[in-house]
């Protein structure tokens, strides 16, 4: 077979450039045709083509030339309803802009731009005038072998790159740009995937710029997010750099954060969950981060106040609740080498359940400065947490947590606040001058090996 038997163009389907013709069929036609030949490559072009949603098949690759942009419809008619994942529970929402399902072996390739739009799906959101879920921009559910490589996603309605209960997935080297006012558009969303490796990407967006999820006790499918790897990426200006929650009632394990740059994010590292999600997430190791200008480098809590479901009183009380199936965990956290300069609002915040505090935490050759000027903020967003500026590190309902070689600078008032603490270390240097601690309603609370 020559060349051309294995590279279709979408202008011989009947595409055509410019961004005002829809082009929907023709990048039907073209995926049907490789499908009928067992896979093949669909070309795009330098140019301009809109087009509805594009549904990709097993080995196929959809290549985007060097000057190519991929225009998506901006009217909801062109997007059919389709069962998604969204927030954790299965329910209608339109149809994913790129995406597939069932499939295999899919490549999104080439150095051209992909552009949901989204200025049209945030406006009717923020109307109130959306009774489904706005659409992906990529969205791939039960698949396996999957490489998203080289392209630039810009404006997406929603989460940018969504796969759902995949596994083989690959992303590298790509860079999305969503506005920072824009609603609810994270960056790369893995969930409920297993074997998922994101690396050499930049994301700038208008929430999470990389999230790990499991679902919602609600669900359909409660499967675990595990075996996930995240490596020299910058993540820029999202409300979390790395985010693992909320939606992980199917577990979260085994993931290795390391060699990224955070700058402008609210949070750097950031976990969240709540009573009713229950979930174990675990067996996480982060190193080898520089963050700055963000509001908290880490944030740990299980008192997520965002999204449906739940009973408000449970979610919100700091009373102890009897363990259950829903009861979430963190455990099994470790962080090391990390430089943080220009802190805003705490150094670290950590806050468990009494019924479950967060567990076997280990802080190594940590370097936090806090702002000179500190832009006042909230570290997690819980109930009953007011704006802070240049706090240290706090920790509320934490057990087996180790601090070696941590400095932080320019707090204000103690440097490190416990409350209902049991069972941590602070080893030599950790202090480096700054000797503030103070603890209520904790025990066995040691400085190189003495108890405090």
């Amino acid at each position: 077979m020559t060349e051309s038997n294995y590279l279709h163009n979408i202008l011989d389907f009947g595409a055509v450039e410019g961004g005002k013709v829809l082009c929907t069929d023709a990048f039907a036609a073209a995926v049907q045709k490789c499908t009928q030949k067992g896979g093949g490559t669909v070309y795009v072009p330098a140019g301009a083509f809109l087009t509805g949603p594009v549904r990709l098949e097993s080995n196929i690759t959809l290549h985007l030339a060097a000057g190519s942009r991929l225009l998506f419809s901006s009217r909801t008619e062109d997007y059919p309803l389709t069962e998604v994942r969204w927030e954790g529970a299965e329910q209608k929402g339109y149809m994913p802009m790129l995406y597939a399902r069932a499939a295999q072996n899919i490549c999104i390739t080439g150095t051209g731009t992909v552009d949901g739009q989204g200025g049209f799906w945030w406006r009717i959101h923020l109307e109130g005038k959306l009774a489904y879920s706005r659409p992906r921009l990529l969205y791939f559910e039960d698949c396996d072998r999957i490489i998203i490589e080289k392209v630039q996603l810009v404006n997406s309605p929603a989460w940018t790159v969504n796969p759902v209960r995949c596994q083989n997935v690959t992303i590298d080297n790509i860079s999305i740009v969503n506005p920072p006012d824009s609603p609810n558009t994270d960056g790369i969303n893995p969930d409920s995937c297993k074997n998922v490796r994101i690396s050499n990407c930049q994301v700038d967006v208008g929430d999470d710029c990389i999230t790990i999820k499991s679902g919602v006790e609600t669900g359909k499918y409660l499967i675990p997010c595990e075996n996930v790897s995240i490596t020299n990426c910058t993540l820029l200006r999202g409300h979390g750099g790395v985010v693992i929650g909320s939606e992980m009632s199917g577990g979260v394990r085994n993931i290795v954060i390391s060699n990224c740059i955070f700058e402008g994010t609210d949070r750097g590292i950031r976990l969240k969950t709540r009573r009713g999600r229950g979930g174990e997430v675990c067996d996480i190791r982060v190193s080898n981060l520089i963050m700055k200008d963000v509001m908290c480098p880490v944030v740990m809590h299980q008192y997520y106040f965002c999204g449906e479901g739940g009973d408000r009183k449970q979610v919100w009380d700091k009373a102890s609740y009897p363990v259950a199936a829903g009861t979430p965990q963190f455990r099994g956290i470790h962080f090391s080498g990390i430089t943080a300069v220009n802190a805003h609002a705490a150094a670290a915040f950590l806050y468990g359940l009494p019924e479950m505090p967060i567990s076997d935490i280990t802080f190594d050759n940590i370097s936090i400065i806090m702002a000179d000027n500190a832009v006042p903020g909230v570290p997690a967003m819980m109930k009953d947490v007011s704006a802070t500026s240049r706090m240290g590190v706090f920790c509320a309902n934490v057990t087996n947590v180790t601090f070696s070689n941590v400095s932080v600078r320019g707090a204000e008032g103690p440097v490190f606040q416990l409350t209902g603490a049991k069972r941590v270390t602070f080893h030599s240097g950790t202090l480096m001058g700054n000797s503030s601690i103070v603890t209520e309603n904790c025990s066995e609370i040691y400085i190189d090996g003495k108890p405090v």
